[in-house]
């Protein structure tokens, strides 16, 4: 019997990966969670996660 992986797109960094969390609707890769964990908010990177994290209150398309 084959083990099949699943990788999802990371909402954050939007490289599939196979391991991380789910915030509402937005799926977090832990490489991303521990750098937003760690980043303070006077780095221009912590404005970058603000914007990525607005994205999960956008509705999902559907076509």
């Amino acid at each position: 019997m084959k083990q099949v992986i699943l990788n999802e797109r990371c909402g954050i960094c939007e490289e599939e990966k196979e391991k991380g969390i789910h915030l509402y609707k937005l799926f977090i890769c832990c490489e991303c969670e521990r750098n937003m964990i760690h980043t303070e908010p006077r780095e221009e990177k912590y404005h970058y996660y603000l914007q990525k994290l607005k994205n999960m209150n956008q509705p999902t398309l559907y076509s």
